[in-house]
C-alpha cells in the first residue's frame, strides 16, 4: 500500500517541499526577530551608547535597570515585574 499511495502523491511533491522550506524559513526569521529584541542585546547596545558619550550615566542607569528587570520577568525570576 505504501508503494501506491507515493506513486499517487508524487505529483504533490513539489508543494510538499515547497511548504517545508517556508516553514523553515518562517522559524528563522522569527528567530532572528526575537535576537533583534533581545534584552541582552539591547544591553549591549547600551553598553556601547555609554562608551561613545552618546548618552549620559544616568540615563544608562535607568535604561539598564529596565532591562534587568525585562530579563527577569522573562525567565520568570524574582524582582521580575
Amino acid at each position: 500500500m505504501g508503494l501506491v499511495k507515493g506513486l499517487l502523491l508524487l505529483p504533490l511533491a513539489p508543494v510538499s517541499g515547497a511548504r517545508w522550506v517556508t516553514e523553515v524559513l518562517i522559524g528563522e526569521a522569527e528567530r532572528e526577530l526575537a535576537s533583534r529584541e533581545s534584552p541582552q542585546r539591547k544591553l549591549a547596545e547600551l553598553d556601547a551608547k555609554r562608551a561613545n558619550g552618546e548618552i549620559t550615566f544616568e540615563e544608562a542607569e535607568a535604561l539598564e535597570a529596565e532591562l534587568l528587570e525585562q530579563m527577569l520577568s522573562q525567565h520568570g525570576l524574582p524582582g521580575g515585574a
